[in-house]
């Protein structure tokens, strides 16, 4: 008789990171600045926010005593039972900063959550207009929107999507503006409508009385490495929207809240959509927060017909809200956004400047504080760096061990593609940008030789 078998004893103590293998970093110690330390001593330049959340910088002592004045009185109030005067506060002054009309504000936890309470909106906004063959939200390949479900379904990710694909409705996409990539004669303005253009056609395609809205990240975040349509892009986008009754949605996620050198990231272009989602930076890392925008005139018909049929616990948190706030505060006290757009021109140099010595790097964009590079095995034909060589895991752990965190993705549905993002809060100084631009520097220089990428001499 065979004896059952047992599994073997767990060896591990339990531990939060449950999907890691082998990979462990070490203990966080503390925060301050630009800096993290570990508890052995290490310190690193968070040269990327995080994942481009850190916005004004770790440890504000503002923010803080913020968090802990409201600690003091209450942390959590139900939205459904009681209004609270952070979250009041707090939607008052977004909407001053955010284009005309975009007044009606519903806080949630995160960028996934803000993504597809946006969906969700339309959707119902949708119906309660007497439109309910509307259904499809529009997005671009590649793409990032966010990991539930829903937020996953308008992501152009197969890397991401692919597994989940049988337990969601999977939407419509359009190829996002890689502009640059092109080798036709068109002049970059014609590119942009070109791309804009793609839109049209698949509304066409798909049918447009069942095509609810258009999402985008008007600066490209983790998936397009920061990518950045030519300018034509933008208003074509919004004529076409109109043209057929549908909604543009904006993700600020990563690009909202400063980081591009404006307080949204389509205010460079003056392209204003009728959704907004927004996050990270918003609470920049002191509290889960994010927040969905859109004008009255959406938000009414809603109301009519019952209300908005959608929320989650933590929505409107007095604490998440009193961190926005004060966040918000520290932008405007020492002036930030203005900070982000200057120390940009400098970084944007730099990285350029790092292109011509590594031609490897086939193009850097990006705006403000949100810049990205691309990297290819040959300059001329863009032929890809060999996915075996994990040329972008190879350069983020060369800056680790430099002391560096940046930031990469595979850039071709996150599969192929080798990129790396460099995003420092925003309160970064010309010197700190030096030292973080001589680690790359450093780091590339390595990667070249193990790699056989091509160097000037």
């Amino acid at each position: 008789m065979l004896k059952s078998q047992t599994p073997a004893p767990n060896t591990r103590p339990p531990s939060h990171l449950f999907y890691l293998s082998s990979l462990r970093r070490p203990l966080v110690d503390r925060a301050e600045g630009i800096y993290i330390w570990t508890q052995d001593g290490r310190r690193f330049i968070d040269g990327s926010s995080g994942p481009m959340v850190a916005n004004i910088g770790h440890s504000n002592r503002n923010v803080l005593d913020a968090m802990k004045r409201q600690m003091d009185r209450v942390t959590f109030a139900y939205r459904l039972h009681f209004e609270n005067e952070p979250a009041e506060e707090l939607a008052r002054e977004l909407a001053g900063k955010l284009p005309e009309g975009m007044d009606r504000i519903f806080f949630v936890s995160g960028g996934s959550e803000a993504t597809e309470s946006c969906i969700k909106l339309a959707r119902q906004w949708a119906v309660a207009t007497g439109q309910p063959r509307r259904w499809k939200v529009i997005t671009r390949f590649p793409s990032y929107h966010g990991g539930t479900l829903g937020s996953l379904s308008i992501t152009g990710d197969d890397a991401l999507a692919e597994t989940f694909a049988p337990m969601m409705q999977v939407m419509p996409t359009v190829p996002a503006p890689a502009a640059w990539r092109d080798r036709d004669n068109l002049s970059m303005e014609q590119r942009g409508i070109r791309y804009a253009d793609m839109l049209e056609e698949k509304i066409l395609a798909e049918g447009p009385e069942s095509v609810l809205a258009f999402i985008m990240e008007p600066v490209g975040g983790a998936a397009t490495s920061a990518l950045v349509a030519p300018a034509s892009y933008y208003p074509r986008i919004r004529e076409i929207c109109d043209r057929y009754g549908i909604l543009l949605i904006h993700d600020e996620v990563m690009s909202g809240a400063g980081r591009t050198g404006k307080f949204l990231g389509g205010d460079h272009w003056n392209c204003k959509p009728d959704i907004i989602a927004l996050s990270k930076g918003l609470g920049s890392g002191y509290a889960p927060l994010g927040a969905l925008a859109a004008p009255m005139r959406l938000v009414q018909p809603l109301l009519a017909s019952g209300g908005f049929q959608h929320g989650h616990t933590y929505a409107g948190n007095p604490l998440a809200c009193a961190a926005g706030l004060a966040v918000l505060g520290e932008m405007d006290r020492l002036d930030l956004i203005a900070n982000a757009a200057d120390m940009g021109d400098i970084l944007m140099a730099e990285l350029k400047g790092l292109a011509k010595r590594f031609p490897f790097i086939a193009d850097v964009r990006g705006k403000g504080l949100l810049l990205g590079a691309e990297m290819v095995a040959d300059p001329d034909t863009l032929r890809p760096i060999a996915p075996a060589k994990k040329a972008t895991q190879r350069l983020l752990d060369l800056a680790y061990e430099r002391g560096l965190i940046i930031y990469g993705r595979k850039v071709k549905g996150g599969v192929d593609g080798d990129n790396f993002m460099v995003a420092p809060p925003m309160i970064v100084t010309r010197e700190q940008i030096g030292e973080i631009v001589a680690i790359i520097a450093d780091s590339l220089e390595v990667l070249a030789g193990e790699l056989d990428l091509p160097v000037e001499g």
